[in-house]
């Protein structure tokens, strides 16, 4: 029995490997058929678990009125897609009721690939962030990097990265700023270990809304000066501002205006108790007017319900294509043995068995399946090497 079965196997490897286009061309076929689905699945179900794991450790999201999903998204995963300013006194009333602590984010800008979140202390204790190497944040244009992000851009405490203007034909109001990386973030597995945090004022300085230059008294360039009297100094556009902070020039940033009444792009709300966030919620959904308070997990399951809405009409896509790609190989196998029938006759007219010339012809179908289940294990294990750029495509 053994023997037969290996015989099979040999004349139907050697009969294939003659015909090896067709063979290629079959195996591929089913191949895919058998990797899009599993593909898909695959995506789609780490797609869900990191998004409800992330939303369901986010109490609240306050924002400024408008989409709640892209709200939720920039304040969780800092996705490009920003929601409308949230001014400073929407974030701090919410500290004022005592119901809750409201982190401010300001998530508009980037180094690179990589978010730049002004926000606070406050985030890394509720995110449970941990530094693996330097200290945390003290002073003005310092910034923490996450583990992925430090890897990404060679980096270690004591260098520094530079922000990604946010508009090239912006003259007048935003410069990149030296950030001074003094930590590296120990890996979450989040989103913010591709992330680069700084406190919310050095965000503003980058915004352009707060600057450092020389001292004007002190200058030894004098045609800088446009006006001078006993109480002020006025400055033209030739005076040299900094484009990084340090130890030296730390003193001469400075806001223009008051920093209460800046803007962010959200907060994430962080009640003191289950009845506390309730009462919250309801004194927010009473107003017609102002900003929106919003569970994450309510919206982002509202955005699984709409991918698999969406992953269902691909799936019976995909099997209608499964189907028409199964009848065709059953009519190349056909025509293959009408054309081998002469072939196959004079085989049995040899002394060949009809047993045997069914096993040479199952043993041909076994290993095309074959040959079509490896190449799709092999489709699988490299998508795999790309698992979170397949997951972040979904989730950006």
């Amino acid at each position: 029995m053994i023997v037969a079965i290996r015989n099979s196997l040999f004349v139907a490897w050697r009969y294939l490997a003659f015909h090896r286009i067709r063979t290629i061309t079959l195996v591929a076929a089913l191949a895919i058929i058998l990797f899009i689905p599993l593909f898909l699945e695959w995506v789609v179900r780490d797609s869900r678990e990191q998004l409800t794991a992330r939303a369901d450790g986010t109490p609240m999201v306050l924002g400024a009125p408008g989409s709640s999903l892209d709200l939720v998204m920039n304040s969780l995963y800092f996705t490009r897609a920003r929601p409308q300013a949230l001014p400073m006194p929407d974030v701090t009333a919410i500290d004022e009721t005592g119901l809750a602590l409201a982190i401010p984010l300001n998530t508009r800008f980037s180094a690179g690939a990589h978010p730049i979140v002004g926000t606070t202390l406050d985030y890394l204790e509720m995110r449970g962030l941990n530094i693996a190497a330097g200290r945390s944040l003290a002073v003005l244009g310092d910034a923490l990097v996450g583990h992925l992000a430090a890897q990404a851009l060679e980096v270690a405490p004591g260098d520094s990265v530079i922000s990604s203007p946010e508009d090239l034909f912006n003259l007048a109001g935003q410069y990149p700023l030296k950030l001074n990386i003094v930590g590296v973030l120990a890996p979450t597995g989040s989103p913010d270990d591709k992330s680069i945090f700084v406190d919310v004022r050095t965000s503003w300085i980058i915004e352009g809304l707060g600057h450092g230059h020389e001292d004007l008294a002190n200058t030894e360039d004098p045609s800088v000066i446009l006006k001078r009297d006993q109480t002020s100094i006025v400055a033209n556009a030739k005076l040299r501002t900094h484009a990084v902070i340090t130890a030296e020039n730390l003193g001469s940033f400075h806001f223009h205006d008051d920093p209460e009444q800046f803007a962010v792009t959200g907060a994430l709300v962080v009640p003191r108790d289950d009845k506390a966030g309730t009462i919250l919620l309801g004194r927010y959904a009473a107003r017609s007017d102002g900003p929106q308070l919003v569970r994450p997990g309510m919206v982002v399951q509202g955005l699984i319900e709409t991918i698999f809405r969406i992953k269902t009409l691909l799936d019976a896509v995909i099997l209608l294509v499964g189907l028409a790609t199964l009848l065709t190989v059953v009519v190349v196998f056909m025509l293959s043995w009408r054309l081998r029938e002469k072939e196959l006759v004079t085989i049995f007219r040899l002394g060949c068995s009809r047993g045997a010339i069914a096993g040479f012809v199952i043993a041909e179908i076994v290993v095309i399946a074959a040959a079509s289940i490896a190449l799709c294990g092999g489709l699988l294990a490299g998508a795999a090497l790309f698992q979170g750029k397949f997951v972040e495509m979904i989730i950006s």
